[in-house]
């Protein structure tokens, strides 16, 4: 019987080193670093992976969830970015690295969001958490929230820093995957990128010196994010992102064992994922797609049009023609601003969908008089008839 186990075990054994043999050898290149991921943007495609699932503690890269959580309240209008927040002794006492608040000093939203993004600042993460939630405690349960809603399966939040917490016990966790998940929701808000690509900034009128923590804003060509993190347990941590020739990617370092390793195994991610995707241009800003017709208008219809460059990200070596559909209303109503979203257009390849992008009204229409209105209806029953 034990012959029998053995055996059972022996096999098991072959199978799992079997499993992680493959899994290292799918890396196009030699990896140090514990966990890492890289991810193509538009399609959420992970071309390169290892151990992108394994829990791992964060460091400042925690701080994501706090911009992401700020970009979300002010797109709610529950704050503003030139709000004034007021710095509590709790804030204040964050230890590692900081912009030295002072209890009671007052800064905007946008500076604390300016120091979370070049600098990590501890203080200033905990500052906003305690505006946006009342305290920092109830801001953790907000993190922790979301970051169910997100679907961040290996993801748990003690705190808005990063840092050991107080007293001893688990600190946060989550996993390389999770982060290039919760990056690409935070690149839905592209002012984030204002704050997290600048090299060097300053605060309180030039007094206070800023510095990226990420090198690679400088040193990488289209790099502008997102965020850093070091610990001794996390070891050097590094979401970046990268945006080049229409492409952009996310990529993920977890526990490199220097900060050089971390910036050139980025670096190998970047070169490779931009070696494999190319962005086509399917249509152009301004370019008008098709009209609808418009009720109650001063006109009895509008263009609709490209508000910018539609782009569709593929692998360098596709070569089929996107399909392009348009879905336009049959008619709308007045008044209508210019640049009202009216409809949309999707971009298929072989039939995946790979875009959706709305179509804008090319100029305002204003709303009739009664008379004109009542013209309009005579006019196209009149039409109808003789039609």
């Amino acid at each position: 019987m034990r012959k029998i186990y053995r055996r059972v075990a022996f096999v098991a054994l072959f199978f799992i080193l079997l499993s992680v043999q493959s899994t290292l050898a799918a890396l196009p290149f030699n990896i140090q670093s514990e966990s890492v991921v890289l991810m193509e943007v538009s399609s959420g495609e992970i071309l390169v992976e290892k151990n992108s699932n394994k829990p791992l503690p964060p460091a400042s890269v925690t701080k994501m969830m706090v911009m992401l959580l700020a970009m979300e309240a002010i797109d709610r209008g529950e704050i503003k970015l030139n709000d004034k927040v007021i710095a509590s002794p709790e804030a204040c006492r964050m230890g590692g690295s900081q912009i030295w608040l002072e209890p009671g000093e007052e800064m905007t939203v946008e500076d604390l969001m300016k120091a979370v993004g070049i600098v990590s600042a501890n203080d200033a993460s905990v500052a906003l958490a305690e505006y946006i939630s009342g305290s920092h405690e109830e801001f953790v349960k907000l993190m922790n929230n979301h970051a169910q809603e997100l679907g961040l399966k290996n993801t748990v939040y003690v705190n808005a820093t990063g840092l050991s917490p107080d007293g001893g016990g688990p600190g946060n966790m989550t996993s390389a995957y999770d982060q290039a998940i919760l990056a690409r929701e935070l690149l839905k808000h592209p002012t984030v990128l204002k704050w997290t690509g600048t090299w060097i900034d300053s605060l309180r009128g030039g007094e206070s010196f800023l510095r990226n923590t990420n090198n690679l804003v400088r040193f990488y060509d289209g790099c502008d994010g997102l965020k850093t993190g070091y610990t001794s347990e996390a070891g050097y941590c590094l979401v970046a992102t990268a945006k080049r020739n229409g492409v952009r990617l996310i990529a993920v370092v977890m526990k490199a064992p220097t900060s050089p390793v971390r910036n050139n195994e980025i670096t190998k991610l970047f070169n490779y994922g931009f070696s494999q995707f190319k962005a086509l241009k399917v249509l152009s800003a301004g370019q008008v797609i098709g009209k609808t017709k418009v009720m109650k208008g001063r006109t009895n219809e509008v263009n609709l049009i490209m508000p910018e460059d539609l782009l569709v990200v593929l692998k360098r070596d596709t070569q089929t023609t996107p399909e392009v559909l348009a879905k336009i209303p049959a008619k709308v109503r007045a008044p209508l601003a210019q640049g009202t979203p009216v409809g949309e257009v999707i971009v298929k390849i072989d039939g995946e969908t790979k875009v959706t992008a709305p179509l804008v009204t090319e100029a305002a229409v204003e709303e009739s008089g009664f008379f004109r209105f009542l013209w309009q209806i005579t006019k196209n029953m009149l039409e109808g008839f003789f039609h």
